[in-house]
């Protein structure tokens, strides 16, 4: 289908969302508020408030998003969610940022005890990763590979002063703990996945992981949810793509409660990515206040007719479960 719809000037964007439902009693914020989201960001925000309707098809009942907004949907309850949400992805950046500078020192910690250049030597690592992808409709170099020439170009567009320092003395090659230093959370998570099961564990327990599986899933979707925060998507009621694995009831204590079978969202939710990074930072930081400033900001979510902090995935009585009282 080609798409025909013409290019609208702000003014006739705000018409169209008013005629949509949108109460705006204010245009001239309405048009500042759209100069400096754009329309698809702020309605991206305002899908939770949009009508809807059941009805059956072939015997099951569906619900189908309308077009037009609740009664009562006002422009500044989408002033308030993007702000909120906004302040959301800046605390994920943090906690992202101090998980991910202390993987650095553990993984260069763990692979440097077999040798400084153990990330070269494929017998450090599982056959899953070392071996090429022989299938005939696309035959690829193994993980290991790619990863190597990953980290190469990384290393090679490197101007931080220790690097220019192995350039000059060792032609480049750097040692496991000191390559380490330049990895961010993908390229780290991919080495872990790879990583023998003894190295694994030792970094998993580090970190307060009870296997190397849950730790594999739960850096995948600490990836994923530090990338959104990063590209400022919109990250309070996303549906996560990785979401992180939820171990067996008492495994971890502490996070038992994602479990519980009236959790909203369940295993989907951001809350769940939101307690998980909660628990790691205990770990690896014990004086941090991440977990008391995500406690304040839930605090102030912008609960209205359609939004309240369950949106997220955030149980009722969150905040008295231990995870958050510690």
């Amino acid at each position: 289908m080609e798409y025909t719809k013409a290019w609208l000037p702000l003014e006739k964007q705000v018409e169209r969302l008013v005629a949509r439902g949108l109460e705006i009693d204010d245009e001239g914020r309405a048009v500042d508020l759209l100069r400096s989201v754009g329309y698809y960001r702020l309605t991206g925000y305002l899908y939770p408030f949009l009508r809807s309707e059941e009805r059956v098809e072939d015997g099951r009942t569906r619900r189908r998003v309308l077009s037009s907004y609740l009664p009562g949907t006002a422009l500044h309850h989408a002033e308030c969610i993007i702000d909120f949400d906004r302040r959301l992805r800046m605390l994920v950046m943090e906690g992202a940022e101090r998980l991910e500078v202390a993987l650095r020192m553990r993984t260069g910690y763990v692979l440097g005890e077999a040798s400084a250049f153990a990330h070269e030597d494929p017998a450090c690592f599982t056959e899953a990763f070392t071996a090429p992808r022989t299938d005939s409709r696309d035959p690829r170099a193994s993980p290991h590979v790619l990863w190597l020439q990953r980290v190469k170009e990384v290393r090679d567009k490197s101007d931080e002063l220790f690097v220019e320092h192995f350039r000059e003395k060792y032609d480049g090659r750097m040692p496991i703990w000191a390559l380490t230093e330049l990895l961010e959370m993908g390229q780290l998570s991919r080495v872990y996945r790879g990583m023998l099961q003894p190295d694994a564990e030792k970094i998993a327990s580090a970190f307060g992981a009870p296997t190397k599986k849950i730790m594999t899933s739960w850096l995948a979707s600490l990836n994923y949810v530090r990338n959104v925060a990063a590209h400022h998507a919109r990250l309070f009621n996303r549906k996560l793509q990785n979401a992180p694995s939820r171990p067996a009831v008492g495994k971890v204590p502490l996070l038992d409660h994602l479990s519980a079978p009236d959790s909203p969202k369940r295993d989907f939710g951001t809350y769940n990515a939101l307690a998980v990074i909660a628990y790691l930072l205990m770990h690896v930081d014990t004086d941090s206040s991440w977990a008391h400033s995500l406690v304040e900001l839930l605090h102030d979510f912008p609960t209205s007719h359609a939004l309240s902090v369950r949106s997220i995935g955030a149980p009722d009585g969150w905040e008295g479960l231990p995870l958050w009282q510690m």
